[in-house]
């Protein structure tokens, strides 16, 4: 077996990226400190190519040295936009149309396995402050909560890890099963 190498991977220039289609997700990152987190979350969406990331509260803003560590490049092909507020910004998504989803771990949450996106639907993914989670003001105004099983010690993913594993579970549902016509449930192999 041989790694392929970089101009054997076919990726789309950022020209091409902005005219393809895209995942119907905006990322919201509400109140996140580390801009090295900010910068592999704008890196993981382009990876999954979605539609924007909405940055609000003490997030910090392209252009920095320290989101570009980690984003290589992505605030380039992604299309981010600054709020204040995180109402503000869920405001606007229930305007355009989209589903608000926390992930959080919450009282009546569903499991993300659970979670079956739907096609014709448009999804903001909230992911939360490093210590405290995505906000209390945002949860007051969310339409779902979606959360991520975990079966260790600890209490929470890394915001890196969590958006890297929502993201895929959603491009994986919202793409590969539907394109293949298979139900993720049917993908189950027995032992």
């Amino acid at each position: 077996m041989r790694k392929l190498k970089l101009d054997e991977l076919g990726r789309a220039s950022v020209e091409e990226f902005h005219g393809q289609q895209k995942l119907p997700v905006i990322v919201v990152l509400d109140s996140v400190r580390s801009l090295h987190n900010v910068g592999s979350v704008f890196r993981t969406a382009d990876g999954f190519a979605v539609e924007a990331i909405y940055l609000c509260g003490i997030t910090g803003q392209p252009p920095h040295r320290e989101i570009e560590k980690t984003a290589l490049g992505a605030t380039q092909s992604i299309k981010w936009k600054y709020f204040e507020y995180i109402d503000e910004a869920i405001s606007e998504l229930k305007a355009d149309g989209f589903d608000i989803l926390a992930i959080e771990q919450a009282e009546k949450s569903a499991m993300l396995h659970e979670f079956q996106p739907s096609g014709d639907r448009k999804y903001a993914l909230i992911f939360g402050n490093e210590v405290n989670g995505v906000s209390e003001e945002a949860m007051k105004l969310i339409d779902n909560c979606l959360e991520i099983p975990q079966f260790g010690t600890k209490h929470s993913f890394n915001i890196v890890i969590s958006a890297g594993i929502v993201l895929w579970d959603f491009y994986s549902k919202l793409n590969l099963y539907s394109r293949n016509g298979n139900n993720p449930d049917s993908q189950k192999t027995s032992p």
